[in-house]
C-alpha cells in the first residue's frame, strides 16, 4: 500500500513517515499544501494522511480540490482543533475518517488498515481483490477467472493491483512508473509496455473477459471486453 503523508509538523512528519515505514508501507510526503494537492492529484496512493492546518493551501481546501478532480483516494484528516464543527465540515468535504491529536499511533494505522480494505472491494483479509470475472489474490500473487488460475510476479501483481483499483479508469504510463518504481525510479516506458503485455497473455491464460486496452496517447484501461488489445 502507498501512502501520502501531508503535515507540515516537521518532527510529526518524520515520526509518521518512520512509523508507516515500519509497517512495510511505501511512504510520500509533504510539508505545505500546494505540494500535496500536487502530488495527491496523481491518484497513486492508496490512503492520504492529511493535516487540516497547512501553509499555502489548508487541508480542507486541499481536500475539495481532490474530490473536485475525482481523485477518490481515502483521507484521514489530522488537527490539532477539537472542534466538532471542523470534523464536521472536513467529512462534508469528503474526508473518509477525521483523527485528532495527539492520537495514539496505533489507531492510526487501524485507520489506515479500515481504510485500505475498503478501496477496490477489498475483502476482510485485505488480500483479495475482485473485478468484473477476476480475482486477484495479493497475498498469494495468484490471479483467477472462473476455475482457472495462473501466478504472478511481485511486479505483475503490484500492476494488476493498481489498473483492478483503478478499473475503467486511463491510468498513463507515468503514473504506473510513479506507482510500481517510486518517484526517483529511472524506469522508462518500455517498462510498462513489458509488463502490460504480461499481464495481456495471463488474462488470456486464464480466458478472462477482462482487457486491458492501450488509449493511444493517453495510457492503458481495464475493463470488461473480449480482446487483449
Amino acid at each position: 500500500m502507498r501512502i501520502l503523508v501531508i503535515e507540515d509538523e516537521i518532527y510529526l512528519c518524520e515520526a509518521l513517515v518512520q512509523i508507516l515505514k515500519g509497517q512495510n508501507y511505501i511512504v510520500d510526503f509533504d510539508t505545505d499544501g500546494e505540494s500535496g494537492l500536487d502530488d495527491g492529484l496523481t491518484g497513486i496512493y492508496d490512503v492520504i494522511v492529511l493535516d487540516i492546518m497547512l501553509p499555502k493551501l489548508n487541508g480542507i481546501e486541499l481536500l475539495k480540490r481532490l474530490r473536485e478532480n475525482n481523485i477518490k483516494t481515502p483521507v484521514i484528516l489530522l488537527t490539532a482543533k477539537g472542534d466538532i464543527n471542523d470534523k464536521v465540515e472536513g467529512l462534508d468535504s469528503g474526508a473518509d475518517d477525521y483523527l485528532a491529536k495527539p492520537f495514539n499511533t496505533n489507531e492510526l494505522l487501524a485507520r489506515i488498515r479500515a481504510l485500505g480494505r475498503r478501496r477496490g472491494e477489498i475483502s476482510e483479509n485485505n488480500s483479495v481483490i475482485i473485478y468484473n470475472d477476476i480475482l486477484l489474490n495479493t497475498a498469494e500473487m495468484k490471479m483467477m477467472s472462473g476455475n482457472k488460475e495462473v501466478s504472478l510476479t511481485l511486479k505483475e501483481k503490484d500492476l494488476m493491483e493498481y489498473l483492478m483499483i483503478n478499473s475503467e479508469k486511463v491510468i498513463s504510463k507515468e503514473r504506473i512508473i510513479e506507482k510500481l518504481w517510486g518517484f526517483n525510479s529511472e524506469a522508462e516506458g518500455n517498462y510498462v509496455e513489458v509488463y502490460i503485455s504480461f499481464i495481456r497473455k495471463k488474462l488470456k491464460l486464464i480466458n478472462s473477459g477482462t482487457s486491458v486496452y492501450t488509449v493511444r496517447g493517453a495510457g492503458y484501461i481495464l475493463k470488461k471486453g473480449e480482446n487483449n488489445v
